[in-house]
């Protein structure tokens, strides 16, 4: 009966010490866990030859590489606050006074200065009529314009008010013939941020 006993108590205490060999080994792997890193002993066979080797394990996630937001860079706003019916009026001011006749307003040839503006706006600056001169090829639903009308375009830039756009226009050689143009019949004319689109037909 004692050697049974004795038996089931050493059972009982190698069962004990291997529990609290279990739960101690797993503290320190859960505390290490914790921290980041778990470290390992390595034995590693080198040609007959045994090396032991520390190896440090991160468990943590890198932290992503920054993401760098790029603002867009947009061209600086003029300080000119005409629009497109100050320009009108102050063109045709010049006109009369010319002795020329005032421009008619067109809606058709309106869009076309809508869209010229709207595109040197885009690019910030001018493009030495190119968009005005491929536009047929371009936009097909307006080519009918272009074919119905004989268009001119003149273009201003920088100018800080309807009256400094109109002098400048008169004082270019070419850009003259909107204000001394008796030719022209129609014309409609857009503004903003200091660009200037008139197109004139007849």
């Amino acid at each position: 009966m004692r050697a049974v006993l004795s038996t089931v108590l050493r059972v009982f205490l190698m069962s004990a010490v291997c529990v609290l060999f279990v739960v101690f080994i797993g503290s320190i792997y859960f505390v290490g866990y914790l921290h980041g890193f778990n470290n390992a002993s390595l034995r590693i066979g080198l040609m007959g030859q045994e090396k032991e080797v520390s190896v440090k394990i991160s468990s943590t996630v890198p932290s992503p590489t920054p993401i760098v937001i790029e603002r867009p860079v947009y061209p600086k706003k003029s300080t000119s606050s005409f629009g497109g019916p100050e320009l009108w009026e102050a063109v045709n001011k010049r006109r009369t006074e010319l002795g020329v006749n005032p421009l008619s307003s067109r809606s058709e040839i309106c869009t076309i200065a809508s869209i010229r503006l709207n595109e040197l706006l885009e690019i910030g600056s001018l493009d030495a009529h190119e968009g005005f001169s491929n536009m047929p090829e371009r936009r097909e639903d307006l080519r009918w314009i272009f074919e119905k009308y004989n268009l001119t375009e003149f273009l201003i830039q920088g100018a800080s008010s309807a009256e400094e756009a109109v002098s400048s226009w008169e004082n270019t050689l070419g850009h003259s013939k909107l204000l001394t143009g008796g030719e022209y019949v129609w014309g409609c004319i857009y503004a903003q941020n200091g660009f200037g689109v008139a197109i004139t037909a007849y």
